[in-house]
Protein backbone atom coordinates (compact mmCIF):
# COMPACT_ATOMS: atom_id res chain seq x y z
CA UNK A 1 0.00 0.00 0.00
CA UNK A 2 1.26 3.16 -0.93
CA UNK A 3 0.80 5.73 1.89
CA UNK A 4 1.30 9.61 1.88
CA UNK A 5 2.61 10.42 5.20
CA UNK A 6 2.01 14.25 5.88
CA UNK A 7 3.35 16.22 8.18
CA UNK A 8 1.83 19.57 8.39
CA UNK A 9 4.16 21.95 10.58
CA UNK A 10 1.72 24.86 11.41
CA UNK A 11 4.63 26.36 13.62
CA UNK A 12 4.00 25.63 17.74
CA UNK A 13 0.43 24.81 18.22
CA UNK A 14 1.25 25.06 22.00
CA UNK A 15 -2.33 24.70 23.42
CA UNK A 16 -4.65 26.34 25.96
CA UNK A 17 -7.79 25.45 27.90
CA UNK A 18 -10.42 27.67 26.08
CA UNK A 19 -12.38 28.11 29.35
CA UNK A 20 -14.11 32.36 29.23
CA UNK A 21 -14.03 32.09 33.03
CA UNK A 22 -9.79 31.28 33.10
CA UNK A 23 -8.58 34.27 31.45
CA UNK A 24 -5.39 36.64 31.79
CA UNK A 25 -3.72 39.48 29.91
CA UNK A 26 -0.52 40.21 27.72
CA UNK A 27 1.59 43.50 27.66
CA UNK A 28 4.49 44.52 25.75
CA UNK A 29 6.57 46.41 23.35
CA UNK A 30 7.87 45.79 19.88
CA UNK A 31 11.40 47.20 19.25
CA UNK A 32 14.31 47.17 16.48
CA UNK A 33 16.61 44.07 17.42
CA UNK A 34 19.47 46.76 17.09
CA UNK A 35 18.36 50.56 17.37
CA UNK A 36 15.87 48.86 20.27
CA UNK A 37 13.55 51.76 18.58
CA UNK A 38 9.59 51.04 19.71
CA UNK A 39 7.76 50.05 16.03
CA UNK A 40 5.02 51.85 16.09
CA UNK A 41 1.75 49.94 14.20
CA UNK A 42 3.61 46.54 14.20
CA UNK A 43 1.43 43.30 14.24
CA UNK A 44 1.00 41.40 17.24
CA UNK A 45 -0.42 37.63 17.45
CA UNK A 46 -1.18 34.34 19.30
CA UNK A 47 -0.11 31.62 16.94
CA UNK A 48 -2.97 30.17 15.10
CA UNK A 49 -5.48 31.61 17.37
CA UNK A 50 -8.06 34.76 16.73
CA UNK A 51 -6.48 36.52 19.20
CA UNK A 52 -3.96 39.94 18.25
CA UNK A 53 -3.41 43.74 18.68
CA UNK A 54 -1.90 46.62 17.03
CA UNK A 55 1.14 48.43 18.73
CA UNK A 56 0.46 52.12 19.65
CA UNK A 57 3.14 54.89 18.28
CA UNK A 58 5.32 54.09 21.89
CA UNK A 59 5.48 50.29 20.33
CA UNK A 60 3.10 48.92 23.03
CA UNK A 61 0.82 46.33 22.88
CA UNK A 62 -2.26 44.89 25.00
CA UNK A 63 -3.87 41.67 24.76
CA UNK A 64 -6.94 41.44 27.03
CA UNK A 65 -9.03 38.51 27.73
CA UNK A 66 -6.28 35.98 26.97
CA UNK A 67 -7.43 31.89 27.96
CA UNK A 68 -5.21 30.41 29.92
CA UNK A 69 -2.68 28.36 28.61
CA UNK A 70 0.91 28.33 26.70
CA UNK A 71 1.43 30.29 23.43
CA UNK A 72 3.62 31.61 21.10
CA UNK A 73 3.69 35.64 20.85
CA UNK A 74 4.72 36.80 17.02
CA UNK A 75 5.57 40.29 16.12
CA UNK A 76 5.67 41.25 12.61
CA UNK A 77 6.38 44.38 10.81
CA UNK A 78 7.00 45.16 6.92
CA UNK A 79 10.52 45.22 5.99
CA UNK A 80 11.72 43.02 9.05
CA UNK A 81 11.70 39.18 9.90
CA UNK A 82 9.12 37.54 12.39
CA UNK A 83 9.95 37.78 16.33
CA UNK A 84 8.49 35.01 18.78
CA UNK A 85 8.54 33.82 22.17
CA UNK A 86 6.67 31.17 24.28
CA UNK A 87 4.33 32.84 26.93
CA UNK A 88 2.28 31.35 29.68
CA UNK A 89 -1.02 33.18 30.69
CA UNK A 90 -3.02 32.29 33.94
CA UNK A 91 -6.01 32.99 35.21
CA UNK A 92 -7.15 36.69 36.34
CA UNK A 93 -3.25 37.80 35.95
CA UNK A 94 -0.99 39.72 33.90
CA UNK A 95 1.94 37.89 32.35
CA UNK A 96 5.44 38.96 32.56
CA UNK A 97 5.61 42.09 30.00
CA UNK A 98 6.75 40.76 26.79
CA UNK A 99 9.54 42.36 24.72
CA UNK A 100 10.26 41.15 20.99
CA UNK A 101 12.81 42.42 19.34
CA UNK A 102 12.67 42.40 15.51
CA UNK A 103 15.69 41.75 12.94
CA UNK A 104 15.23 44.22 9.89
CA UNK A 105 15.23 41.75 6.98
CA UNK A 106 18.22 43.12 5.59
CA UNK A 107 18.91 45.87 2.60
CA UNK A 108 16.73 46.21 -0.45
CA UNK A 109 18.33 44.82 -3.55
CA UNK A 110 18.47 46.69 -6.66
CA UNK A 111 15.84 45.70 -9.28
CA UNK A 112 15.96 41.78 -10.23
CA UNK A 113 15.33 40.44 -13.74
CA UNK A 114 13.39 37.60 -13.46
CA UNK A 115 13.58 35.20 -16.29
CA UNK A 116 9.56 33.64 -17.54
CA UNK A 117 9.01 30.20 -16.04
CA UNK A 118 6.92 28.10 -19.39
CA UNK A 119 5.99 26.46 -16.10
CA UNK A 120 5.69 28.77 -13.12
CA UNK A 121 1.61 28.38 -13.74
CA UNK A 122 1.70 24.93 -13.32
CA UNK A 123 3.50 25.28 -10.16
CA UNK A 124 1.43 27.64 -8.91
CA UNK A 125 -1.34 25.10 -9.61
CA UNK A 126 0.31 22.76 -7.60
CA UNK A 127 1.31 24.93 -4.59
CA UNK A 128 -2.78 25.74 -4.41
CA UNK A 129 -3.99 22.46 -4.64
CA UNK A 130 -1.22 21.08 -1.79
CA UNK A 131 -1.24 23.84 0.17
CA UNK A 132 -4.86 25.27 0.05
CA UNK A 133 -6.54 21.65 -1.18
CA UNK A 134 -8.94 19.83 -2.95
CA UNK A 135 -11.77 19.72 -0.95
CA UNK A 136 -15.31 21.63 -1.31
CA UNK A 137 -14.65 24.01 1.88
CA UNK A 138 -10.94 24.74 -0.48
CA UNK A 139 -12.47 25.26 -2.95
CA UNK A 140 -14.20 28.46 -1.71
CA UNK A 141 -10.56 29.35 -0.43
CA UNK A 142 -8.58 32.67 -2.36
CA UNK A 143 -5.41 33.96 -1.83
CA UNK A 144 -5.53 37.04 -2.18
CA UNK A 145 -1.80 38.42 -2.58
CA UNK A 146 -0.88 35.37 -4.77
CA UNK A 147 1.74 37.98 -6.30
CA UNK A 148 3.82 38.19 -3.12
CA UNK A 149 4.02 33.73 -3.29
CA UNK A 150 7.65 32.80 -4.73
CA UNK A 151 7.22 29.73 -5.78
CA UNK A 152 10.58 27.12 -7.27
CA UNK A 153 10.97 23.60 -8.54
CA UNK A 154 14.46 22.23 -8.56
CA UNK A 155 14.52 19.72 -11.35
CA UNK A 156 16.98 17.72 -9.60
CA UNK A 157 15.87 17.20 -5.97
CA UNK A 158 12.16 17.25 -7.89
CA UNK A 159 11.24 19.15 -5.23
CA UNK A 160 8.66 22.14 -5.16
CA UNK A 161 8.71 25.14 -2.33
CA UNK A 162 7.05 28.40 -1.89
CA UNK A 163 7.71 31.41 0.31
CA UNK A 164 6.47 34.73 0.59
CA UNK A 165 8.95 37.64 2.01
CA UNK A 166 5.77 38.73 4.39
CA UNK A 167 2.59 36.40 4.69
CA UNK A 168 0.09 34.83 2.59
CA UNK A 169 -3.66 36.03 3.18
CA UNK A 170 -6.59 33.23 2.43
CA UNK A 171 -10.09 34.11 2.50
CA UNK A 172 -11.74 31.15 3.33
CA UNK A 173 -15.45 31.71 2.20
CA UNK A 174 -16.62 28.32 3.84
CA UNK A 175 -15.26 28.55 7.27
CA UNK A 176 -15.39 32.65 7.65
CA UNK A 177 -12.10 33.29 8.69
CA UNK A 178 -9.37 35.51 6.75
CA UNK A 179 -5.92 34.27 7.83
CA UNK A 180 -2.19 35.51 7.40
CA UNK A 181 0.10 33.08 7.01
CA UNK A 182 3.89 34.55 8.05
CA UNK A 183 6.78 33.30 7.30
CA UNK A 184 5.39 30.51 5.07
CA UNK A 185 8.40 27.44 4.38
CA UNK A 186 6.24 25.28 2.06
CA UNK A 187 7.94 21.86 0.41
CA UNK A 188 6.51 19.42 -2.07
CA UNK A 189 8.87 16.19 -2.88
CA UNK A 190 7.50 14.63 -6.09
CA UNK A 191 9.70 11.31 -5.39
CA UNK A 192 7.86 11.08 -1.83
CA UNK A 193 5.15 12.50 -2.08
CA UNK A 194 5.79 14.42 1.30
CA UNK A 195 4.52 17.70 1.85
CA UNK A 196 5.28 20.20 4.84
CA UNK A 197 4.39 23.48 5.78
CA UNK A 198 5.36 25.79 8.39
CA UNK A 199 4.79 29.10 9.85
CA UNK A 200 2.87 31.31 12.25
CA UNK A 201 -1.08 32.13 11.31
CA UNK A 202 -3.33 34.34 12.75
CA UNK A 203 -6.78 34.26 12.17
CA UNK A 204 -9.28 37.53 11.53
CA UNK A 205 -13.40 36.48 11.62
CA UNK A 206 -14.84 37.73 8.64
CA UNK A 207 -18.46 39.76 8.45
CA UNK A 208 -21.44 37.61 7.52
CA UNK A 209 -23.93 39.32 5.24
CA UNK A 210 -26.93 37.77 6.80
CA UNK A 211 -27.71 35.19 9.62
CA UNK A 212 -28.03 32.81 7.24
CA UNK A 213 -24.33 32.56 6.04
CA UNK A 214 -23.71 33.12 9.98
CA UNK A 215 -25.67 29.55 10.85
CA UNK A 216 -23.53 28.17 7.63
CA UNK A 217 -20.20 29.54 8.63
CA UNK A 218 -20.79 28.48 11.98
CA UNK A 219 -22.34 24.64 10.64
CA UNK A 220 -19.35 24.12 8.45
CA UNK A 221 -16.70 25.15 11.18
CA UNK A 222 -18.50 22.21 13.53
CA UNK A 223 -18.09 19.89 10.45
CA UNK A 224 -14.42 20.82 10.14
CA UNK A 225 -14.09 19.67 13.65
CA UNK A 226 -15.97 16.64 13.41
CA UNK A 227 -13.41 13.74 12.96
CA UNK A 228 -10.73 15.67 13.05
CA UNK A 229 -7.05 15.10 14.12
CA UNK A 230 -7.77 18.39 17.38
CA UNK A 231 -11.33 16.05 17.73
CA UNK A 232 -9.42 12.58 18.43
CA UNK A 233 -6.98 13.79 20.48
CA UNK A 234 -9.40 15.80 22.40
CA UNK A 235 -10.76 12.97 22.68
CA UNK A 236 -8.01 10.82 23.64
CA UNK A 237 -7.42 13.80 26.46
CA UNK A 238 -10.42 13.03 27.69
CA UNK A 239 -11.06 9.51 27.40
CA UNK A 240 -13.86 9.45 25.04
CA UNK A 241 -12.68 7.76 21.76
CA UNK A 242 -15.73 5.45 21.77
CA UNK A 243 -18.51 8.07 22.97
CA UNK A 244 -17.04 10.70 20.64
CA UNK A 245 -17.80 8.33 17.62
CA UNK A 246 -13.62 6.84 17.00
CA UNK A 247 -12.28 3.90 16.74
CA UNK A 248 -8.57 3.45 16.85
CA UNK A 249 -7.04 0.12 15.50
CA UNK A 250 -3.36 -0.64 15.65
CA UNK A 251 -1.62 -1.19 12.23
CA UNK A 252 1.53 -3.15 11.97
CA UNK A 253 4.00 -2.53 9.07
CA UNK A 254 5.81 -6.13 8.28
CA UNK A 255 7.72 -8.00 6.13
CA UNK A 256 5.74 -10.01 3.16
CA UNK A 257 5.69 -13.35 5.18
CA UNK A 258 6.63 -15.12 2.26
CA UNK A 259 9.49 -13.11 1.29
CA UNK A 260 10.25 -13.26 5.63
CA UNK A 261 10.32 -16.90 5.29
CA UNK A 262 12.59 -17.67 2.36
CA UNK A 263 15.07 -15.02 4.04
CA UNK A 264 14.98 -16.77 6.76
CA UNK A 265 15.53 -20.10 5.30
CA UNK A 266 18.05 -18.90 3.05
CA UNK A 267 20.63 -17.38 6.40
CA UNK A 268 20.00 -20.91 7.98
CA UNK A 269 22.46 -21.93 5.45
CA UNK A 270 26.41 -23.20 6.81
CA UNK A 271 27.88 -22.25 3.69
CA UNK A 272 29.04 -18.66 1.85
CA UNK A 273 25.91 -17.10 0.07
CA UNK A 274 26.36 -17.00 -3.86
CA UNK A 275 25.69 -14.11 -5.80
CA UNK A 276 22.44 -15.24 -6.76
CA UNK A 277 21.42 -15.64 -3.28
CA UNK A 278 23.32 -12.38 -2.35
CA UNK A 279 20.85 -10.36 -5.03
CA UNK A 280 17.63 -12.26 -3.62
CA UNK A 281 18.36 -11.21 0.23
CA UNK A 282 19.26 -7.61 -1.54
CA UNK A 283 15.49 -7.73 -2.81
CA UNK A 284 13.46 -9.05 -0.13
CA UNK A 285 15.10 -6.23 2.35
CA UNK A 286 14.08 -3.65 -0.33
CA UNK A 287 10.24 -5.40 -0.63
CA UNK A 288 7.54 -2.65 0.92
CA UNK A 289 6.41 -3.17 4.39
CA UNK A 290 2.77 -4.74 4.72
CA UNK A 291 0.36 -2.97 6.57
CA UNK A 292 -1.26 -5.67 8.84
CA UNK A 293 -4.68 -4.60 11.31
CA UNK A 294 -5.65 -5.48 14.70
CA UNK A 295 -9.44 -5.27 14.56
CA UNK A 296 -9.90 -5.01 18.22
CA UNK A 297 -10.40 -1.19 19.67
CA UNK A 298 -7.07 0.07 21.18
CA UNK A 299 -7.52 0.73 25.06
CA UNK A 300 -7.46 4.28 25.88
CA UNK A 301 -3.76 3.10 28.33
CA UNK A 302 -2.26 2.20 24.91
CA UNK A 303 -3.02 5.36 23.37
CA UNK A 304 -1.89 7.69 26.16
CA UNK A 305 -0.03 8.17 29.70
CA UNK A 306 -1.11 10.35 32.21
CA UNK A 307 1.42 11.35 34.23
CA UNK A 308 1.52 11.77 38.22
CA UNK A 309 1.17 15.76 37.40
CA UNK A 310 -1.90 15.00 35.68
CA UNK A 311 -0.33 16.27 32.43
CA UNK A 312 -0.90 13.74 29.22
CA UNK A 313 1.01 12.03 26.68
CA UNK A 314 -0.34 10.72 23.42
CA UNK A 315 2.06 7.28 23.25
CA UNK A 316 0.88 4.18 20.86
CA UNK A 317 3.38 1.55 19.19
CA UNK A 318 3.28 1.22 15.51
CA UNK A 319 0.75 3.40 13.84
CA UNK A 320 -2.67 3.86 14.34
CA UNK A 321 -5.99 4.16 11.94
CA UNK A 322 -8.74 5.86 13.16
CA UNK A 323 -12.40 5.39 11.90
CA UNK A 324 -14.63 8.13 12.82
CA UNK A 325 -18.17 7.27 12.31
CA UNK A 326 -21.30 9.75 11.86
CA UNK A 327 -20.03 11.88 8.81
CA UNK A 328 -19.62 11.35 5.11
CA UNK A 329 -15.57 12.00 3.72
CA UNK A 330 -15.48 15.14 1.64
CA UNK A 331 -16.84 13.74 -2.03
CA UNK A 332 -13.56 15.33 -3.65
CA UNK A 333 -11.95 12.52 -1.79
CA UNK A 334 -11.67 8.87 -3.74
CA UNK A 335 -9.32 6.83 -2.09
CA UNK A 336 -10.63 3.56 -0.65
CA UNK A 337 -12.31 4.03 3.19
CA UNK A 338 -9.79 2.33 3.83
CA UNK A 339 -7.76 -0.20 2.11
CA UNK A 340 -7.11 -2.41 4.97
CA UNK A 341 -9.06 -4.07 7.81
CA UNK A 342 -13.12 -4.26 8.95
CA UNK A 343 -13.17 -0.24 8.08
CA UNK A 344 -13.05 -1.75 4.64
CA UNK A 345 -16.11 -3.82 4.65
CA UNK A 346 -19.74 -3.03 3.51
CA UNK A 347 -20.41 -4.06 7.17
CA UNK A 348 -19.33 -0.98 8.73
CA UNK A 349 -21.27 2.28 8.55
CA UNK A 350 -21.16 3.93 4.94
CA UNK A 351 -20.88 7.63 6.92
CA UNK A 352 -17.51 7.34 7.95
CA UNK A 353 -13.56 9.17 7.58
CA UNK A 354 -11.07 6.96 7.76
CA UNK A 355 -7.17 8.09 8.61
CA UNK A 356 -3.66 6.82 10.00
CA UNK A 357 -1.37 8.48 12.36
CA UNK A 358 2.35 7.87 12.93
CA UNK A 359 3.88 8.68 15.97
CA UNK A 360 7.65 10.18 15.14
CA UNK A 361 8.87 10.49 18.80
CA UNK A 362 8.45 8.21 21.90
CA UNK A 363 5.33 10.12 23.11
CA UNK A 364 4.69 13.74 23.02
CA UNK A 365 2.58 15.83 25.40
CA UNK A 366 -1.17 16.24 24.76
CA UNK A 367 -3.27 19.99 25.51
CA UNK A 368 -6.76 19.55 27.04
CA UNK A 369 -8.09 21.07 23.60
CA UNK A 370 -6.63 18.73 21.40
CA UNK A 371 -3.69 20.25 20.62
CA UNK A 372 -0.07 19.01 20.59
CA UNK A 373 2.84 20.52 22.17
CA UNK A 374 5.23 19.26 19.66
CA UNK A 375 3.32 18.94 16.15
CA UNK A 376 6.56 17.94 14.28
CA UNK A 377 6.07 14.36 16.82
CA UNK A 378 2.85 13.24 14.96
CA UNK A 379 2.39 12.11 11.00
CA UNK A 380 -0.73 11.52 9.22
CA UNK A 381 -1.74 10.04 6.09
CA UNK A 382 -5.00 9.19 4.28
CA UNK A 383 -8.04 11.08 5.01
CA UNK A 384 -6.13 13.39 7.58
CA UNK A 385 -3.74 13.90 5.05
CA UNK A 386 -6.14 14.86 2.30
CA UNK A 387 -7.43 17.61 4.52
CA UNK A 388 -5.31 21.16 4.18
CA UNK A 389 -6.68 24.90 4.47
CA UNK A 390 -9.88 24.38 4.01
CA UNK A 391 -10.47 22.66 7.21
CA UNK A 392 -8.53 24.89 9.27
CA UNK A 393 -9.78 26.01 12.68
CA UNK A 394 -8.14 28.64 14.99
CA UNK A 395 -7.31 27.24 18.33
CA UNK A 396 -9.79 29.48 20.40
CA UNK A 397 -11.82 27.51 18.62
CA UNK A 398 -14.72 26.11 20.85
CA UNK A 399 -17.23 23.12 19.51
CA UNK A 400 -20.77 24.00 20.86
CA UNK A 401 -21.48 21.76 23.68
CA UNK A 402 -22.17 18.18 23.16
CA UNK A 403 -21.29 18.72 19.55
CA UNK A 404 -23.23 16.13 17.23
CA UNK A 405 -22.49 15.46 13.34
CA UNK A 406 -22.86 18.34 10.83
CA UNK A 407 -26.00 19.52 10.19
CA UNK A 408 -27.67 19.07 7.06
CA UNK A 409 -26.67 22.72 6.05
CA UNK A 410 -23.19 21.50 5.98
CA UNK A 411 -23.10 18.48 4.41
CA UNK A 412 -25.28 20.23 1.74
CA UNK A 413 -22.31 22.93 1.50
CA UNK A 414 -20.10 20.18 0.96
CA UNK A 415 -21.39 18.59 -1.58
CA UNK A 416 -21.38 21.84 -3.74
Amino acid sequence: MRYLRLVILLGCWLGAAFAAHAQGRITGVVQDSVTREPLAFASVFLANTTLGATTNENGAFVLDRVPKGTYDIVGSYVGYRLSKQSITVTAGATAPAVTLRLPSSGPQLGEVVVHADSHQEDNYRKFIDLFVGRTAFSKQCRITNAEDVDIDFNDTTKTLTASTPNYVQVENKALGYRLKYFGMNFQYNENTDAVSYEGQTVFEEMKPKDENQRRQWAANRLAAYNGSLTHFLKSVYDNKVKENNFLAQQVRLVVPQRAARAEAALRKKKTPFTKAELDSLRAWSELPPVAQLNPAARPIDSLRRVAADGRVFLRFSDELQVAYFGEAPDPAYTAPMSPIGPAADKTMPAKRQVSRLSLLAPETELNPNGTLENPFDVGRGEYWGFQRIGELLPLDYVPPVAAAPASAAASQAKAR
